[in-house]
């Protein structure tokens, strides 16, 4: 008989918490908002409820959670991202294995594009919270 300890609530709103930072603060640095949208439409780490319930024993949220947080460190310090690509593109990998679709490795994050985070994001996050 094999013990398996199940994940918390918690733990799933960390994934998903995770999955919206890539949404609005990740990718609106390196791509347009059609291009974002086009991610949504593709469900880019957009899990579903089979894959919330496949990732739902501990074991398995933690490496989904320590993967999205490795990535997202990563991609957070543009000038030193090429000296971690083995590390993102194992992380990448991991999410591969619990199904979760992140189709790109280190080169689509590129801060020489045109397009580099210098523009204003209906993904981005509100600079402050006044209600005007």
């Amino acid at each position: 008989m094999k013990v398996v300890y199940a994940s918390t609530p918690t733990q799933a709103d960390k994934i998903n918490e995770l999955i919206q930072t890539f949404y609005s603060t990740i990718f609106p640095y390196y791509f347009s908002d059609d291009e974002i949208q086009h991610f949504k439409s593709l469900n880019v780490l957009n899990p579903t409820s089979e894959q919330m319930d496949s990732m739902g024993t501990l074991k398995t949220s933690y490496q989904v959670i320590a993967s999205l947080q490795t990535i997202i460190s990563i991609l957070e310090e543009p000038q030193n991202k090429n000296r971690y690509k083995q590390i993102f593109e194992k992380n990448v990998r991991i999410l591969e294995e619990f199904e979760l679709f992140f189709p790109f490795n280190l080169e689509n994050f590129n801060e020489e594009e045109d397009f580099n985070g210098t523009s204003l994001s209906i993904f981005s996050g509100s600079a402050n919270t006044f209600l005007i």
